[in-house]
């Protein structure tokens, strides 16, 4: 790229929001400072209240470069920490990157290029689930399986075009400011929420498999179960909150697990023909994980059943038993401005 074009990029504010991340923190922060973007580029932590060595790591990446710094997130709350961070960067691009998340490279430059090309208020592309462990790699082919997840084109690809959703972001600061920011509600799922307002606000949001951002997925049966469980109950509260958002995608995992729990219930108070159910059920994930186990060593196709089962059945039940009070919380909020929300403090 000649002088040129390189003065004429936009400077990028690349925001963070961490929480416990010490095993991850610092790979993060190396790829982003890596990229060899032309342009002005910074790095703002938002730093939870971590239980490990997550803001040691921060402070030592904030002394050995001077494009790091940090700002408090003391409610350790993700929405909250974006929220922050885009308070305590200044650059008219944003882009976000989850600690765990490792960007490829050319990310930056590919996304800055098509927010001009497509006129794009948010871009963003592939969630691309790497493992280092057995359980892990069996995660990975979960989350990149339209069995595990769906027709998602950020967790399994597919062809460029507008999305109603893509992992992560890169983001036009002025339609963060113009919309408030992340809503602080929504303790999860609070993606999914900002881009369904930039799309009813009419922008662009546009999905590309050309960016990638490496992921690692949850370390342990009861995390991924977690996790998903929260996915499903935030999605809920997405749908009570924007009607007309539901998706028959998000409707699949409760209905399997009502499914699969009346069947088993059926079978053993009245007839066992009603086990058929779960059993077609447990063939479904047994003959998806011999497809998509292929390349994986005899450990991880083991797991990868468990791992399909622990995804859409802690979804269902997060779904399910999402209480209304949440979403009543969250609709009775009354929002605060942009002006308030993404304000610069001190």
């Amino acid at each position: 790229m000649n002088t040129k074009a390189a003065e004429e990029l936009p400077a990028v504010s690349v925001i963070m929001p961490v929480l416990n991340e010490e095993r991850h923190l610092r790979t993060a922060v190396r790829r982003i400072l890596d990229q060899e973007y032309p342009g002005p580029i910074e790095v703002v932590i938002a730093l939870g209240p971590s239980t490990d060595r997550t803001a040691e790591i921060a402070a030592e990446l904030a002394a050995e470069d001077g494009r790091v710094r940090t700002v408090e997130n003391p409610t350790g709350r993700t929405p909250a920490g974006l929220n922050a961070a885009i308070r305590g960067s200044r650059h008219p691009i944003v882009v976000r990157v989850d600690g765990h998340g490792l960007l490829t490279p050319g990310y930056i430059t590919t996304a800055v290029r098509l927010l001009g090309e497509m006129d794009a208020a948010n871009v963003g592309g592939i969630m691309h689930a790497e493992g280092e462990t057995e359980w892990e790699n069996a995660v990975a082919a979960a989350m990149t399986s339209k069995i595990g997840v769906g027709n998602a084109a950020f967790h399994t690809g597919g062809l460029a075009g507008p999305a109603d959703t893509v992992y992560l972001g890169v983001f036009r600061r002025e339609v963060l400011e113009k919309l408030g920011g992340y809503n602080e509600e929504f303790i999860r799922a609070q993606d999914w929420e900002l881009n369904y307002r930039i799309r009813q606000d009419g922008g662009l949001v546009w999905f590309t498999p050309q960016l990638k951002v490496t992921y690692r997925p949850r370390p342990s049966v009861r995390a991924l179960a977690k996790q998903y469980k929260d996915y499903g109950r935030w999605r809920r509260v997405v749908t009570r909150y924007h009607r007309g958002s539901v998706n028959l995608r998000y409707l699949a995992p409760p209905v399997a697990l009502a499914a699969v729990v009346l069947g088993l219930v059926l079978g053993v108070a009245v007839h066992p023909a009603f086990l058929a159910v779960p059993g077609a059920y447990l063939l479904g994930i047994l003959g998806g994980a011999a497809v998509e186990g292929r390349g994986l060593s005899f450990k991880a196709r083991t797991l990868l059943p468990v791992a399909f089962a622990t995804m859409h059945l802690s979804w269902g039940f997060g779904f399910l038993t999402s209480p209304r009070s949440l979403a009543r919380r969250v609709i009775a909020s009354v929002g605060p401005s942009s002006k308030d929300v993404l304000s610069k403090t001190g």
